[in-house]
């Protein structure tokens, strides 16, 4: 990895990035109301599954795909490729188990769209495909100013897992809540786990990707009606 990828995939990945992930905890904070996560333990549990069986078989093959779609772009199947695009974010967007997901997901590609075409990250040809997607997903938007970034496959996922290790443990700071020590005990034992789900995404086709997660789908409808609450989802 060269200085420049380095650099562009920590920025993408660092939670001071304006995308408003730190507002959002994914079914965590529902988990706690509903005393599934009290403990260190508990929240290191959840991320650690949350990781392994709804990032690695989901989310991150759909962003190497849909990166692997973006560089597919401008060639001579440009046409199919764009509609790809498409058609797989709008997949995605159906994906997500509640009002609550689908809207993050939006919200959160929509500040990254923003981004994107304020700092004129990319091409403009590729720049209006994202343009045409209303809603866009985060993870077609991320894999967009990853591309731009001329970042690997590899890579990008490795940041973009590691941002939403980083960001469950701040929200199990916050709610569980967690001293700061555990909370970076929690990181550090889930850096082979982030391997292992990077390694399990590059070998997923796009046609084995799986979104299963009953039990996040119910707490996340629970959590939009939740009493008290400090995240958005």
């Amino acid at each position: 990895m060269n200085i420049a990828e380095l650099t562009a995939l920590l920025h993408l990945a660092s939670p001071a990035l304006p995308i408003g992930a730190f507002s959002y905890s994914q079914g965590l904070e529902a988990a706690i109301d509903a005393r599934l996560v009290e403990t260190a333990d508990d929240a290191a549990h959840w991320i650690a599954h949350g990781l392994a069986n709804v990032l690695a078989p989901g989310e991150l093959p759909f962003l190497a795909h849909q990166l692997e779609r973006w560089r597919a772009h401008d060639t001579d199947n440009a046409a199919a490729a764009t509609q790809a695009l498409i058609d797989a974010n709008a997949e995605f967007i159906a994906s997500r188990e509640s009002a609550e997901l689908r809207r993050e997901t939006a919200q959160m590609g929509w500040s990254l769209r923003q981004l994107c075409a304020q700092l004129e990250w990319g091409d403009a040809a590729r720049r209006a495909t994202l343009d045409r997607m209303t809603p866009v997903a985060q993870p077609t938007a991320f894999a967009f100013a990853a591309y731009a970034h001329d970042a690997s496959t590899e890579a990008t996922l490795a940041a973009y897992a590691f941002s939403w290790v980083e960001n469950q443990t701040a929200a199990a700071l916050k709610a569980v809540p967690l001293g700061q020590v555990a909370g970076q005990r929690i990181v550090v034992a889930l850096r082979p786990a982030i391997a292992d789900a990077v390694a399990r995404a590059l070998a997923t086709p796009p046609d084995s990707l799986n979104t299963f997660a009953p039990q996040l789908g119910i707490l996340s409808a629970r959590h939009e009606s939740q009493y008290s609450r400090l995240f958005r989802s």
